[in-house]
């Protein structure tokens, strides 16, 4: 068994011990002192690596959320329509959706509903056509730019309708507004009935702000009453609503004239209130993991917009895809999920954080007939905060799957006769990345720490072996 000792021992009598020698042991403790702290504070630290390969997401869809300002469009005429590459085309969406009207400074105002759906009106059919219902005169008077201005002040009430002889709601109307042009001149109500043909004179429907056809205005003293008339076509809800509008200036009338001085209970005057059209909608989607688009679009069930006066300037408060994970209400900030994912995201570098890069930017048109579209690479990311050097999996405490997003976004210009509309069009990456720590395993270290003694100690052996025979004294 003693045959086989590699670490075979030298009698201490045949060693010989020298200054250079303890020099150079010196010197190979310090090299091993400063290796070795600078190997183990190697092995303490991590770094942050990334890889990529195939996505093995085989969820069929994915959750898409949207938080979005529409500056210059009233939440009636906000719809959501979701298409892709398999088929889907999905109008109005409404399921998850909610809007809000906003006032002049865009806060929230009035809620316009979740999960609702626009209500379709009621249209009246007559017998009569309305070149019959004309042989006795026009009711509803044929307004210009001349005479426009000059009707509504010449009668203390006046009831327009602002139209396009092709949007096939207002072909609809024709026989109805002028049979209510004739009940009202029966009952000889104090309002004036008019239309004025929007494709004729196109800059006065734009100097009145009319966004859709039909627009049904009340005016009273020459000014606009908002919002405008929202209600069934019949002649009797138009008639109904005249009566509801007088009935209500008169009773201001009598209050005003007993209670000159007094301002509590003050009945409504009939007054235009604020009516600034801009809607935030905001929601999520579920769409197919295939190339698609969702878009907002200037579109009514009642009405056909004008393309003259739909403006599609919108902000982007929050876009992302996946479960949210920023931005969220202060009941879901504290759920045990969220707090995981505040731990993990506190250890990823800010480059692989761009899960919402469109969010808080403005996308401004400052003409007619132009709207943004956004073109979107969505990127599957696995981010594994765990040690490197033990086996790990995805689903542990410290991992985490997200989706990061690449943005383009341009301009588009539309004919005139098209209504713009805001597209968001998106694509799956087939690939995913994978960010991760890095470290050392364990028996690299320790190969390292024992490569650092041998080395240090052989190598400095030869060179004290060699200084030993240069400057060893010479026998005589």
């Amino acid at each position: 068994m003693a045959s086989m000792d590699f670490y075979r021992r030298v009698p201490k009598d045949l060693t010989e011990a020298t200054s250079l020698g303890a020099m150079m042991s010196i010197a190979a403790i310090a090299v091993m002192t400063i290796l070795f702290l600078s190997e183990t504070i190697a092995f303490a630290r991590t770094s942050m690596g990334t890889a990529i390969t195939l996505d093995e997401n085989d969820q069929p869809q994915i959750r898409l959320n949207f938080n979005i300002t529409l500056m210059d469009l009233h939440c009636d005429f906000v719809s959501v329509d979701v298409w892709d590459t398999l088929g889907t085309n999905r109008q109005n969406v409404t399921k998850n959706i909610e809007k809000w009207q906003l006032d002049e400074e865009g806060q929230r105002r009035i809620f316009s509903g979740r999960n609702r759906e626009q209500r379709e009106v009621v249209h009246e059919e007559h017998e009569e056509t309305l070149e019959e219902l004309h042989e006795d005169g026009e009711q509803a008077v044929e307004l210009t730019p001349d005479t426009f201005q000059g009707f509504v002040n010449g009668h203390e009430m006046a009831f327009i309708d602002m139209y396009a002889p092709w949007c096939i709601w207002c072909q609809r109307l024709h026989p109805t507004w002028e049979k209510f042009g004739e009940e009202v001149h029966k009952l000889r109500m104090p309002v004036g009935v008019g239309k004025v043909n929007c494709v004729t004179y196109p800059q006065l429907c734009k100097d009145q702000k009319v966004m859709a056809f039909p627009t049904l205005r009340w005016y009273k003293g020459g000014q606009m009453i908002l919002p405008d008339y929202k209600m069934d076509r019949t002649v009797d809800a138009l008639v109904g609503y005249t009566k509801r509008k007088l009935e209500m200036e008169e009773k201001y009338k009598n209050w005003a004239e007993n209670n000159p001085s007094d301002s509590r209970m003050k009945p409504n005057a009939g007054n235009s209130r604020p009516e600034h059209p801009g809607c935030q909608v905001s929601g999520h989607l579920m769409v197919n993991r295939v190339p698609g688009n969702f878009h907002i679009e200037a579109k009514s069930v009642n009405h056909n917009l004008n393309a003259a006066m739909t403006n599609l300037t919108h902000r982007v408060n929050h876009l992302s895809f996946g479960e949210p994970i920023t931005k969220l209400a202060p009941h879901l900030e504290k759920t045990p999920f969220m707090r995981k994912v505040k731990r993990i995201l506190k250890q990823v570098p800010e480059e692989h954080k761009q899960f919402n890069p469109m969010d808080d930017k403005e996308y401004i048109t400052a003409k007619f007939h132009q709207a943004y579209h956004h073109y979107i690479k969505v990127v599957s990311t696995q981010l594994n905060m765990g040690s490197s050097r033990g086996a790990e999996t995805f689903n542990d405490v410290n991992s985490i799957s997200v989706y990061q997003m690449l943005e383009q976004s341009q301009i588009v210009f539309y004919d005139e006769v098209n209504v713009p509309e805001a597209r968001f069009s998106y694509d799956m990456s087939p690939m995913s990345v994978v960010v991760q720590k890095e470290g050392r395993k364990w028996y690299d270290y320790l190969t390292s720490l024992c490569a650092i003694i041998g080395g240090t100690f052989t190598t400095l052996g030869l060179i004290d072996a060699t200084l030993y025979k240069i400057f060893k004294p010479k026998k005589l």
